[in-house]
């Protein structure tokens, strides 16, 4: 089910923090590192990620830095990092 919830955006906004675990999820980061890199506890990183795979209705990491990705939340390798050109009935 988790493979169609990536057409949908999150069911409620993604707090800075959120977007900042997503980040790190997206970079291969685990929780512990995760924790350490914010100066928080693994149980916080624990409880971040469990609400930010309620929002976005994924079932994993996997699952989220794909929906991450679809939705420009992230930035890895200079994808989805430019601005793609207008189409082309678009002026």
């Amino acid at each position: 089910m988790a493979e169609g919830n990536s057409q949908v955006q999150a069911q409620a906004p993604l707090s800075e923090r959120e977007l900042q675990v997503i980040e790190l999820v997206a970079a291969g980061l685990t929780n512990q590192d995760i924790a350490i890199q914010l100066e928080i506890s693994k149980r916080t990183v624990d409880n971040h990620i469990s609400n930010i795979l309620t929002k976005t209705e994924t079932e994993n990491r996997v699952a989220l830095v794909r929906w991450a990705l679809q939705w420009g939340k992230v930035c890895i390798d200079e994808v989805n990092c430019c601005v793609l050109p207008p189409y082309k009935g678009e002026r």
